[in-house]
């Protein structure tokens, strides 16, 4: 059994009596950079394509150049070390 209200003659149902087209009270949005649809302006990184929105929020800075050749110099000696002992 379904109960209905009756509408006062004061009362004002609006154009859109759903309730879905007012966004007056919706949080502002931009369209992501690299998708393009459109995400909530606060948001580090986009729900759709995953990417994150600016490079300060990226998970962590690439390797220095320095680290990786440190370990090929490591890696060539313990190599030839190796090789040298027999």
């Amino acid at each position: 059994m379904t109960a209905y209200r009756e509408l006062d003659e004061d009362e004002d149902w609006g154009d859109d009596d759903t309730g879905l087209g007012d966004d007056s009270d919706d949080e502002p949005t931009v369209p992501c950079p690299s998708c393009r649809r459109d995400i909530l302006e606060d948001t580090p990184r986009c729900p759709y394509c995953e990417r994150y929105i600016s490079a300060e929020d990226r998970a962590g800075p690439d390797k220095p150049i320095w680290v990786i050749v440190t370990a090929i110099v490591c890696l060539a000696v313990a190599v030839w070390w190796l090789f040298a002992a027999f």
